[in-house]
């Protein structure tokens, strides 16, 4: 019996070295159709705990990340979230409950979001509801939704980052970047020097970009930022870790489906421009919703009128 406990422990012990070994842990994220999506979770070690890095949207996702905590047997020291879109920080609700002294790592550009995105996106999704339309699995989700926004201290930050340079996060020294007006009002991503990988959010999407709260041509200046450096391993606010020639082949599709939006081109080729030049990232399950996104982003987004094309081009909260 005692032999049996001791190679337990032991394997025990070899498992959570090898975890503090691992550069960083990922819990994928998801977008299915008619479902809200969760982003890319990465979890990184620090002398002072874990720090999570965005924190998806539904409770099965947050799970998965208090159980990877629970299973290093270390607590969650701090988040990071690289933009307010909830399904990167619904979570933060749950693990705040879980470790109630965490530190929140995020731009300010949720206080745009308060009082711009937020209550359209809300209307919308009430009169969703009223209409009887919506399954109970989307009811729970878009009451989970206006909770947080109704309680807007769940996912504001402790520490507020302001401007791009090296941040020691739980004891722990990476290089942050703050990107303003881009995929939303202010992106943060995070680079690792020593081991050459970039944590980059949503200003990498693999399937499509998601364009609903961004400056696009704010947008080619930050993939061109991280372009600019060494990384080796790229991981993106949705989808499987990407090595540089991935990111490279994402960044000229991006540029490519921009210049096609902001051209006379019929939008029919524009949206099969973004198809082809991004077909190796886009699965066969999800070639219909990229089709309909691209679209989409095309029509409100790159093809909307001046003003709307600017709106997230400039702070949404004014002083």
């Amino acid at each position: 019996m005692r032999a049996i406990l001791t190679f337990a422990l032991i394997m025990l012990g070899a498992c959570a070295a090898r975890s503090a070994a691992e550069p960083y842990h990922l819990i994928p994220g998801q977008v299915t159709p008619n479902k809200g999506p969760d982003g890319n979770t990465i979890v990184l070690d620090a002398p002072d705990g874990l720090i999570v890095v965005d924190t998806g949207r539904h409770p099965e996702h947050v799970r998965a990340i208090l159980a990877y905590a629970n299973e290093r047997r270390k607590p969650i020291s701090a988040i990071v979230n690289t933009h307010w879109h909830l399904d990167h920080t619904t979570g933060n609700w749950d693990i705040r409950k879980a470790y109630p002294n965490v530190r929140v790592y995020a731009s300010d550009a949720l206080e745009g979001a308060l009082v711009g995105f937020f209550p359209t996106s809300r209307k919308g999704a009430e009169e969703f509801v009223r209409s009887g339309k919506a399954s109970p699995a989307q009811r729970a989700e878009m009451d989970r939704s206006f909770h947080v926004m109704d309680h807007p201290e769940l996912l504001r930050p402790t520490d507020v980052i302001s401007k791009s340079g090296p941040v020691e996060i739980a004891g722990r020294s990476l290089d942050v970047h703050l990107t303003k007006f881009a995929a939303t009002e202010g992106d943060v991503w995070l680079y690792d020097p020593k081991a050459k990988i970039a944590i980059v959010g949503d200003l990498v999407v693999d399937i499509v970009p998601f364009m609903d709260t961004a400056c696009a041509d704010g947008w080619a200046n930050a993939l061109d930022e991280i372009a600019a450096l060494p990384f080796r391993t790229l991981i993106p606010g949705h989808g499987p870790v990407m090595d540089r020639t991935d990111f490279l082949a994402w960044r000229t599709a991006y540029d490519n489906f921009v210049k096609c939006g902001h051209s006379s081109v019929d939008g029919k080729e524009c949206v099969a421009g973004w198809e082809r030049d991004a077909a190796k990232f886009i699965d066969e399950g999800h070639r219909a919703y990229v089709h309909d996104a691209a679209g989409y982003y095309l029509t409100t987004r790159l093809r909307s009128s001046p003003e709307e094309q600017q709106k997230y081009c400039k702070p949404l909260k004014t002083p």
